[in-house]
């Protein structure tokens, strides 16, 4: 079989995937024409995926259909069963408590984009929902877990990583260690070829940058697919030759109009800072959360990051972690970088990440569903009256800071639509619904 044919077989085979990584909205006549399964129908309580010692038959996920679905609702919970990480060690210190002050929000009621009223266990529900933390002035005020998952399981995070890549940078450039408008070659001349030879780190963070990184999943010939197969999300196919590790397939993409023009998302981005930051700091993403954040935060549970072949995690797609430890995290957010009795991240690094980008730049990025919004940091700040901020990624996953409501919500999915489009606008109701509703029971 040619090269280009084994391509194409492959790309058959794993549509899932590639959506997932995909960070563009999916389009409005997809999402019409897109035919849901029941979410019940494909709850793992019924389909009870390996459940078996050993598994038989239709049971079995293995790497031959861990990218179909349903079988991918399996995976998320599970992702270093089949693709190598590293762990980020929460330490030896004492976890940080939660404190519990349940009130029922199941009933909390909303209206969607047709005028029809959705409470929020139904909202739960149509985005397939595996776990919702909501905490009102740092106390668990609502927690539910479905299709199997639990407070100790760690749930792949798909972009919300960028989020934690974009806080450690902006923390070291506070500290001086990174000079956002130094040019990125300051810390990887390695790329002085590529795009980033004559950008700003400034332009990295923000997405601003101009650069040739086309993610159209039906063209094998764009360059989503070397960084898939550099990464080894997708494996690559007889007599490829390009890349093989994500740092070597940076350095091949160029530039592509001129940089600090506009907002546009990519991925590739995250991987460069993530390369800044691992460079001034010598150390491993993976170290540098568990010594800034995992470890300082009293985390309940370790977290961990997919790698590549040498090693180099995915700083754009690959964390994976629990829900209440992303709480944690969030109300240290909240709270201006203070929690567990420290200060976390100094308290103009959030302010100035709460203040968002240039709303103008955001406008090329065509993103609609998200109007009103800016990109600062790797994260989305909605600019509305509450001083929301965000860490968004496919499949529905979430970090919502509410800082006017005193709310954080982390909501972790298992959806079918990767795309953001499909699911944000009723996402962003209910996110509100939840605002009013903690803000009236208090």
């Amino acid at each position: 079989m040619g090269a280009h044919s084994t391509r194409a077989s492959q790309h058959a085979m794993y549509p899932k995937l590639i959506a997932c990584l995909a960070a563009l909205a999916c389009g409005s006549a997809v999402a019409q024409a897109t035919q849901l399964p029941p979410p019940d129908a494909v709850s793992l309580d019924r389909l009870g995926y390996m459940s078996t010692f050993p598994p038989v038959g239709d049971q079995i996920i293995d790497q031959s259909n861990r990218t179909k679905y349903p079988q991918m609702r399996w995976v998320l919970q599970h992702t270093r069963e089949f693709v190598p990480t590293r762990n980020v060690r929460r330490g030896t210190g004492p976890v940080s408590p939660l404190r519990v002050a349940s009130r029922d929000l199941d009933g909390v009621t909303f209206e969607d984009d047709k005028g029809q009223a959705v409470t929020v266990k139904q909202w739960l529900d149509r985005t397939y929902t595996d776990a919702i933390v909501v905490l009102h002035r740092g106390r668990v005020v609502y927690e539910r877990y479905a299709n199997q998952m639990r407070p100790e399981t760690p749930h792949l995070l798909f972009s919300v990583t960028k989020s934690f890549t974009g806080v450690l940078a902006a923390q070291l450039a506070h500290e001086g260690k990174i000079d956002p408008d130094a040019l990125v070659t300051k810390y990887v001349p390695e790329l002085a070829g590529s795009a980033w030879g004559d950008m700003k780190v400034r332009d990295v963070m923000d997405m601003t940058g101009a650069v040739r990184y086309r993610e159209v999943y039906t063209d094998p010939s764009t360059e989503v697919f070397p960084y898939l197969y550099a990464s080894t999300l997708l494996p690559a196919p007889d007599g490829y030759t390009g890349p093989r590790t994500i740092y070597d397939f940076l350095k091949t993409l160029k530039k592509e109009g001129e940089h600090g023009e506009g907002f546009v998302y990519r991925t590739v981005h995250s991987e460069v800072l993530g390369w800044i930051v691992s460079r001034v700091t010598g150390k491993h993403f993976a170290d540098v959360l568990s010594e800034r954040l995992w470890s300082r935060l009293g985390m309940e549970e370790d977290a961990y990051v997919m790698v590549d072949p040498v090693g180099t995690p995915l700083q754009g797609a690959g964390l994976n972690a629990t829900a209440r430890d992303l709480a944690r995290f969030g109300e240290m957010l909240r709270s201006g970088g203070r929690y567990n009795g420290q200060q976390v991240i100094d308290r103009a690094v959030i302010d100035d990440l709460r203040r968002g980008g240039d709303r103008e730049k955001f406008k090329a990025s065509g993103m609609t569903f998200r109007s009103g919004y800016s990109y600062h940091n790797q994260w989305w700040v909605l600019h509305n009256a509450d001083g929301a901020f965000e860490a968004s990624g496919v499949h529905n996953q979430f970090i919502h800071v509410n800082p006017g409501a005193e709310m954080v919500v982390v909501k972790l999915s298992s959806h079918p639509v990767a795309g953001a489009g499909f699911t944000h606008p009723l996402t962003l109701k209910a996110f509100a619904a939840l605002a009013q509703a903690v803000r009236q029971q208090h």
